[in-house]
């Protein structure tokens, strides 16, 4: 690939840590070329991303709490600044509470229901509903799914429900915004060693297992969800939206 995204504008949101998926995308848009915007939520996830940020020469390195109203009209107006259209919306941004995924899911509380939703979901509708006014020569918005929204796996729980909601989602909005030029799709990734997963039970067995199970025989990557990613944002998925890719070493194709 040899700049893809040269003289796109993308912004990444949910930028936790450099071994988190967002990373490998932000990695791979770097590469292709793209004008980078990565946002993270509090002080902490800043010391872990600042020299990543500077790594990738980002043009902008923004606070966003996606659940708070008046930090998403903030990064709308750092975006608007400078009179340039946005072309890429990366989401990937999730969040349940750890007990709710350790305990059956018939005893998941009502509180971390809506949290998990609020969170995984309901912010990709409300980032997106602040950024489309900026997308005036269409573009790509993609978020990050997983298995869970489909099948049963052990110990997501809520998680998997609301990425469920989250895969729904993605089609009621690319139903919406197709006509401005605005394509919406997933990422299933497979499961990979973030900080994030480690929320998960039993991690690493379902690490191993898709590992000796897959038709690759081995996990997922960063850095290959990202290069998914980086077409997404290109031209060359101008085609293709309210869709689901499977990131995950063909996976999701096993029946037992």
């Amino acid at each position: 690939m040899s700049n893809l995204l040269e003289g796109k504008r993308a912004v990444i949101l949910g930028l936790a840590n450099r071994w988190s998926i967002a990373a490998g995308i932000a990695e791979s848009f770097s590469r292709e070329g793209a004008e980078l915007i990565l946002t993270y939520q509090g002080e902490r996830q800043l010391k872990a991303v600042e020299d990543l940020a500077q790594e990738l020469n980002a043009a902008k390195l923004l606070a966003c709490d996606v659940t708070k109203d008046d930090e998403v009209a903030k990064l709308v107006e750092e975006l608007s600044a400078d009179g340039k259209p946005l072309h890429t919306v990366v989401h990937s941004i999730a969040f349940a509470n750890r007990e709710d995924l350790g305990r059956p899911f018939l005893e998941t509380s009502r509180d971390g229901f809506l949290l998990a939703h609020e969170v995984s979901v309901y912010s990709l509708v409300s980032v997106s509903r602040a950024l489309v006014p900026l997308m005036t020569e269409g573009g790509s918005i993609m978020t990050l799914s997983y298995l869970g929204a489909v099948r049963s796996v052990p110990n997501y729980n809520v998680m998997g429900v609301a990425k469920a909601a989250l895969e729904s989602t993605v089609r009621y909005m690319a139903t919406e915004v197709g006509v401005k030029g605005i394509r919406v799709n997933a990422i299933s990734a497979g499961p990979i060693k973030t900080a994030a997963a480690r929320a998960i039970g039993d991690i690493k067995i379902i690490l191993d297992h898709v590992a000796q199970r897959s038709p690759l025989r081995r996990n997922t990557t960063q850095n290959e969800v990202g290069d998914t990613a980086a077409f997404l944002a290109s031209d060359l998925s101008r085609g293709v939206t309210g869709n689901v890719i499977y990131v995950d070493s063909g996976f999701q194709i096993i029946g037992f």
